[in-house]
């Protein structure tokens, strides 16, 4: 049973955890006021004021009539990593490519020599690891090339977002390199793009970034693909 001594917070933080639980999913109806009482060993004006206070923070909907719901988060109510991690493929990939393209071009115009360092030892790494057969290797390298174009763009907001979209990208793309590829398809693509970057032109480092993005939605959308 809990104490009495701040009855409301301990109330309030234990709902929240059995929220984040995800024993009350989004959308779900919370149990009526008794079967709380009950379980949590405390008051009507205590379930109350706790219900109240997570309805105030955005966490509970009270409908009059109906019951306390459990609020469908929204961007502002949701972190970006949580919110990334319920992600659906395509739209993973959808976000990818509006990321990618943008990226490229800028790491064409602003990209310096470390910066191609980076680019030449991960895209080396990526082709090293595709010829040995080892696709989790393969696939950091394919990351750590993506991140070192966002670095190359010298906008830390950016490089910093790509890299929060890193995991639910990394599952996406491994689904896909398991279900229809393995990574060798986009290699040569990768090394244009690379190349595009160092040459210094935008318009063709985005070509190249376009292609290889056409080239997954190509193999998602494929006959059995079920990525």
């Amino acid at each position: 049973m809990i104490q009495r001594q701040q009855l409301v917070d301990q109330v309030i933080e234990r709902l929240r955890a059995r929220i984040d639980a995800g024993e009350f999913p989004p959308g779900s109806r919370l149990p009526p006021e008794p079967h709380l009482m009950a379980e949590l060993g405390v008051g009507r004006s205590t379930v109350r004021e706790a219900v109240r206070a997570l309805a105030h923070s955005g966490v509970l909907e009270v409908r009059q009539g109906d019951g306390t719901y459990v609020r469908m988060p929204g961007v502002a109510d949701e972190p970006l990593g949580v919110r990334l991690r319920r992600a659906q493929v395509h739209e993973v990939h959808e976000v990818r490519r509006a990321l990618e393209l943008e990226i490229a071009r800028l790491a064409a115009l602003r990209r310096d020599e470390a910066d191609l360092a980076a680019l030449g030892a991960a895209l080396a790494a990526r082709g090293e690891a595709l010829a040995r057969g080892e696709r989790d290797a393969a696939l950091t390298a394919d990351l750590a090339l993506h991140a070192a174009l966002a670095d190359a763009t010298h906008n830390r907001v950016l490089a910093d977002l790509y890299r929060a979209f890193a995991p639910p990208m990394r599952e996406a793309l491994a689904a896909l390199w398991a279900a229809r590829e393995s990574g060798a398809a986009t290699h040569q693509l990768h090394a244009d793009l690379v190349a595009a970057v160092a040459a210094g032109d935008p318009g063709r480092a985005s070509a190249a970034a376009a292609a290889i993005l056409d080239q997954h939605s190509d193999l998602m959308e494929g006959p059995g693909s079920d990525v």
